[in-house]
């Protein structure tokens, strides 16, 4: 099959959860013999526009692109841009013609992508990957008004109250505008139960949205550290450093832990790219009040997790938002590591609680604590949860579940705009 990734940039540019994921497969899809094209969308924030075309080379690969969409309009997902990136678009999937297309993500591509594709190859089979909440919620998809108020969007008759500028008839035109286009895709996937009911409640039909779980390359996993009867009291942090990932949370709860004279390491390792300074300002005076029992060790890349894991006992997660299926807990997974979670959304659903891992309440930094004190002082539970772990499917495994999915014949969606 010819397969045509999209997603909304590349890990090498912004190492994301659902751009990592997007290219392992596209990777797994080339190892199964298949021709895969992934196009990667990118704006100024990590490139500049080059004059005469939209594509941009990301490396000496023939087989990743990234595409520039500086255009963009992130309210209603809008792809504006009409006299540059939507005829290179058109000339892409005229030269590449594939037999499926899979969507990883409609920022800064458009909500118009699927109709663009369908309109120009009637018989291509579409699917799409929902990772996150944009297409429901415009507040960057965390449907949430604040880390302590969920979205009133969700509920009956409700409307987004989190921007301020937008009327409730701009949210009521934003969201049928997007469903229409949405009509387009043949096939919905879900990488968990909790994102899937979602978007059910949201209005996407049942029978169209399969539940495929993420992957992970094979990796060697990293050796616990040695010594039976030692405290399991060093605590590790991956990702970027985010308001909604909760890393303030994290360091609060480490501040209470050191004020109660509790022995323990936090390693955090990301960094904070594109954050609010007044956000910035908050976590460097926690970080240098911390120190030394709090490291920050920065960015990383994903080749250099096995060799950050080893130090590590435990991975926390402390999102305040619903996380779908964060990368980072397949990651601890793959390394037999548990992990302290917000009890919520589809971290929940990943970890269960006290089986091979534990639940704190999210947002909750006292909860956060007490948790983290009773893993550092149980010698015994770290190992018993670790024994548990589930290892995450490879990217090859879950490669294959969406080629049987790309290969089922089913009636190809109308286009809704016709």
């Amino acid at each position: 099959m010819r397969i045509l990734v999209f997603a909304h940039n590349h890990p090498d540019l912004h190492p994301g959860g659902t751009e990592t994921v997007a290219l392992d497969l596209a990777r797994a899809y080339r190892q199964a013999g298949h021709q895969a094209l992934f196009v990667g969308a990118t704006n100024q924030l990590h490139r500049q526009p080059h004059p005469g075309t939209s594509f941009q080379a990301i490396s000496d690969r023939g087989d990743e692109l990234l595409m520039w969409a500086g255009h963009f309009d992130r309210f209603n997902m809008s792809q504006i841009d009409l006299r540059a990136f939507v005829p290179d678009l058109l000339t892409l999937l005229e030269n590449f013609r594939p037999d499926v297309v899979h969507i990883h993500h409609l920022l800064l591509f458009g909500v118009e992508l699927p109709v663009l594709i369908r309109r120009v190859l009637p018989d291509v089979r579409i699917v799409m990957t929902l990772h996150d909440y944009y297409a429901i919620c415009a507040n960057d998809g965390v449907l949430m008004e604040s880390p302590d108020e969920p979205c009133a969007a969700l509920g009956h008759g409700g409307l987004c109250r989190c921007l301020g500028d937008a009327k409730p008839n701009d949210v009521r035109l934003r969201e049928r505008f997007i469903k229409t286009h949405l009509a387009a895709i043949d096939t919905f996937v879900s990488p968990s139960a909790f994102l899937r009911d979602v978007y059910i409640r949201w209005g996407l039909a049942a029978d169209k949205i399969k539940l495929i779980a993420n992957g992970r390359p094979d990796v060697t996993p990293a050796s616990m550290r040695s010594g039976k009867d030692e405290p399991r009291n060093v605590f590790g942090y991956f990702g970027n450093l985010t308001p909604w990932k909760g890393i303030e949370v994290l360091l609060q709860a480490a501040r209470l832990m050191r004020e109660r004279e509790i022995d323990f390491e936090l390693r955090v390792h990301g960094g904070a790219p594109f954050q609010d300074p007044a956000f910035i300002e908050r976590i460097d005076k926690l970080f240098e009040e911390l120190s030394p029992e709090v490291i920050r060790l920065g960015a990383y890349k994903p080749a250099d997790v096995p060799d950050l894991m080893a130090p590590v006992d435990w991975v926390v997660v402390p999102s305040v938002w619903w996380e779908n299926a964060p990368l980072v807990i397949a990651e601890a997974r793959q390394h037999g590591r548990p992990v302290i979670v917000s009890g919520v959304g589809g971290m929940a659903e990943a970890v269960r609680d006290r089986t091979d891992g534990l639940h704190a309440r999210r947002n909750d930094p006292a909860s956060f604590a007490a948790v983290m004190a009773e893993a550092a002082s149980d010698t015994k539970l770290c190992s018993t949860l670790s024994a548990n772990t589930r290892k995450p499917p490879s990217a090859a495994a879950v490669a294959e579940q969406y080629l049987r999915l790309f290969e089922e014949r089913g009636e190809t969606a109308r286009d809704p705009a016709a």
